[in-house]
């Protein structure tokens, strides 16, 4: 009788002790609970946002980037670090990264507006041929179009940070053309649908080929141009495949950097604050990087052999004119997209 007496009390005092614990628990759970709810900042004190980059680490986006990246690090004090992975390292291709932000599946991109038309055809308007013939043009369109991006962003579960034109656009070649008609059926790279379009619309064989699959295509001979920026035909080494750069100017496009905004809302109020500001004024330096590296990268083709034609003006006029319904077309597509060139061409004095 008295062991059983003794071992029920033994168990009433292992109950009372595990009660106890679990209070103990219980109530420091309800504290950091408390401290989180009232302490937010604490609670988001530091966050490693992954960006997917599809274009190589040389390429002078990439390096914008990574210029934003230590920027943002250095002042919030290592609070928001922003892991750059350049050359698709991550597995998503330019067309993906719209809905790759969306959905969670990268914190952060590098996007290229005219990709994601497919989308958003909204994101297709400056890159309408031969609709912003400079840099200049291109910030009075911004001026009306970026307010109506930045609604699709919300849409989209993400933020744009900060945008940057790809420099003047050209077309490489194999051959010397001094007419239109000596374009008709060669196989042209397009990075996006309204590119390869105005290709198509001049004569040629457009199609849409991602980055990462473009040099493949050139050494296999599944196409026989491209139509892209200076910056990128360095990049790509055109010279190993192609001749002739010709200025054609025919389109403009912008890389947005965009984060998540599940991942921004991790971010206190203040460096929240400081990511924008650093974003704003970040963004003028980094449109004359890429107004300085396309015409540094003309020179670099010419040294390695290449050849930049000078078109005539008759050949210019000929390919403006067989694009021109493109414009049409796509307002028509587009309607809001109307409003934002009526305003655009008012500011500029043009028809």
């Amino acid at each position: 009788m008295t062991g059983n007496k003794t071992a029920t009390n033994h168990h009433k005092f292992e109950g009372k002790n595990m009660l106890k614990a679990f209070r103990n628990i219980a109530y420091g759970a309800v504290a950091m609970l408390a401290v989180t709810a009232f302490n937010p900042v604490s609670a988001s004190y530091a966050a490693t946002f992954d960006l997917s980059e599809v274009m190589p680490e040389s390429n002078f986006g990439t390096q914008n980037i990574k210029k934003f990246a230590e920027e943002v690090k250095k002042a919030t004090d290592g609070r928001v670090d922003i892991q750059v992975h350049a050359g698709g390292a991550l597995g998503f291709k330019g067309p993906e990264h719209l809905r790759a932000v969306r959905d969670g599946l990268v914190p952060m991109a590098d996007i290229l507006g005219s990709q994601q038309i497919g989308d958003q055809p909204l994101f297709g308007l400056e890159n309408v041929p031969f609709l912003v013939s400079s840099m200049d043009d291109l910030r009075v369109l911004h001026k009306f179009w970026r307010p109506e991006i930045e609604k699709v962003a919300s849409n989209y579960n993400q933020k744009f940070l900060f945008y940057v034109p790809s420099p003047k656009q050209y077309m490489y070649l194999k051959i010397d053309a001094v007419s239109v008609d000596q374009l008709q059926g060669i196989k042209i790279r397009g990075a996006d649908k309204t590119t390869v379009d105005t290709m198509k619309a001049i004569g040629m064989a457009g199609v849409q080929i991602p980055w990462g699959e473009l040099i493949p295509a050139l050494a296999s001979g599944r196409v026989d141009g491209v139509a892209t920026s200076a910056t990128s035909g360095v990049d790509g080494k055109f010279w190993e495949f192609l001749k002739y750069i010709y200025p054609t100017n025919h389109t403009w496009g912008s890389n947005i950097v965009s984060i998540n905004l599940d991942a921004w809302n991790k971010i206190s109020p203040e460096d929240q604050k400081t990511v924008q500001d650093i974003a704003t004024s970040l963004e003028p330096d980094f449109w004359n990087v890429a107004r300085d590296k396309d015409m540094q990268s003309v020179v670099t083709m010419q040294q390695h052999g290449m050849d930049l034609v000078e078109i005539s003006p008759e050949m210019f006029a000929e390919m403006q004119a067989k694009a021109k319904a493109l414009l049409d077309e796509y307002l028509e597509r587009v309607p809001s997209a109307k409003p934002i060139v009526d305003a655009y061409l008012a500011e500029l004095g043009r028809d």
